[in-house]
């Protein structure tokens, strides 16, 4: 069974003590931004346990990362910090801890109903990478774009395929999105269309979060790479998938992908996910020694993805997937990514890319749903083969331990018509 905290945690919270994600909130509107950890229903106040002196040891003594408007400074210091802060709450937290539980003014300030907060992007993103890492993904992309014959590049698996992403447009859950506008794809000899997006997408993935970066010029190797991130949120990289098929031949996406990146605003660490681990996919051919893990694990984490229709009421379920159908782990990602010498930053962001099954219902956006909008989906009376205006998208993620959640709450975000 899972830990106690003092706190009441239902069974079935993403945020129990074996968790503690971190975040950045504003207890109320117009107040300072402040770093955060999810704890059941309330968000425990980093910035309160470190002025009471709370943490207290080597790495964090003397520390001021808990003022700060975001988590980067905290990035900044590594895995010896983040697993001292995470030991120091844990303990904290705890049902047979004092220093909080019995201190009932400390407790008041520290701890906030999470209803009551404002959640706000936890990190200054500097660089935005999207990789290219479910097999079943890119196979069913490259059939509708192919044909069956030959879905795949070779290059695929020889290494983690990406493109540089705009950093300025990633929102977090709750915002907004405006369907874009742009040049779509002509048909037969007709002209370009120009105006909003009639093929708007969803796409399933989650996002790596980057820790203390490197040199520029100097590699991240592949045993070090776990060193070099943080944790992982849930991530939408909307699609404009009209727009981006006529722009991305020779260079790749642009405006079908700048417009909109949702995140979820609590970062879940590796060290949480820990005993989730699980045997990556074999690699076939080996890679390059580079990319060669001792051990290539994934996490086994269950993904759901819900669309709420304009107009209506309830949500309805159109994925179920999970991070371990990925071919090219987190950790070769940017393994990958640093191999030529490339400098990460703390708060980088590497996208997984769209994270697909092998069966039409672990699908992670609707282009392979519907086939390119050959197959509508039935949502509770109605059909979508893309999203249409006021439609609602939710994705969550936990994984089930015994007798408990690791989770990461929801990544949501709202269609709105073009102006």
């Amino acid at each position: 069974m899972g830990l106690k905290s003092f706190l009441e945690v239902k069974s079935d919270s993403h945020f129990p003590l074996e968790n503690l994600p971190f975040g950045v909130f504003k207890p109320e509107p117009g107040s300072d931004a402040r770093p955060g950890v999810a704890i059941g229903d309330y968000v425990a106040d980093l910035s309160v346990i470190a002025a009471a002196g709370l943490f207290d040891g080597p790495c964090l003594r003397n520390s001021d990362c808990f003022t700060q408007p975001n988590l980067n400074k905290f990035l900044h210091l590594g895995r010896p910090a983040w697993k001292e802060a995470r030991e120091t709450l844990q303990k904290l937290l705890s049902a047979t801890e004092p220093k909080l539980r019995d201190n009932a003014s400390l407790r008041q300030k520290a701890l906030i109903p999470m209803d009551k907060v404002e959640m706000i992007l936890p990190i200054a993103i500097g660089d935005y990478t999207d990789f290219f890492s479910s097999m079943h993904h890119a196979k069913n992309c490259g059939t509708i774009f192919r044909g069956p014959e030959n879905p795949i590049n070779r290059n695929w698996f020889h290494l983690p395929i990406a493109y540089h992403g705009r950093a300025s447009s990633i929102v977090v859950s709750g915002t907004d999105i405006i369907r874009p506008r742009g040049q779509a794809y002509p048909t037969g000899d007709s002209e370009a269309y120009f105006g909003p997006s009639r093929k708007l997408d969803f796409e399933l993935e989650m996002a790596a979060v980057v820790g203390p970066g490197n040199e520029l010029g100097k590699s991240v190797s592949i045993d070090e790479a776990r060193d070099h991130i943080f944790g992982l949120v849930l991530m939408n990289d909307w699609s404009a998938r009209d727009i981006q098929a006529w722009e991305y031949v020779p260079l790749g996406p642009f405006l079908g992908k700048s417009f909109g990146t949702t995140v979820s605003p609590w970062i879940v660490t590796l060290d949480a996910l820990e005993p989730f681990s699980c045997d990556a996919p074999k690699q076939d051919p080996p890679p390059l020694p580079y990319l060669a893990e001792k051990i290539s694990k994934n996490y086994d984490i269950s993904l759901e993805v819900l669309v709420k229709p304009a107009g209506q009421e309830d949500s309805c379920t159109v994925t179920r997937s999970n991070f371990n159908h990925l071919y090219w782990t987190v950790t070769q990602q940017l393994a990958h990514h640093t191999v030529n010498g490339c400098n990460l930053r703390p708060g980088d962001l590497l996208g997984t890319g769209t994270i697909s099954g092998p069966e039409p219902e672990s699908y992670g956006c609707l282009l392979e749903l519907t086939w390119n909008g050959q197959k509508p989906i039935s949502l509770g009376g109605v059909t979508r083969t893309f999203l249409e205006d006021g439609d609602e998208i939710t994705f969550t993620g936990y994984c089930k331990g015994d007798g408990y959640n690791i989770g990461f709450g929801t990544c949501s975000g709202k269609i709105l018509p073009s102006p």
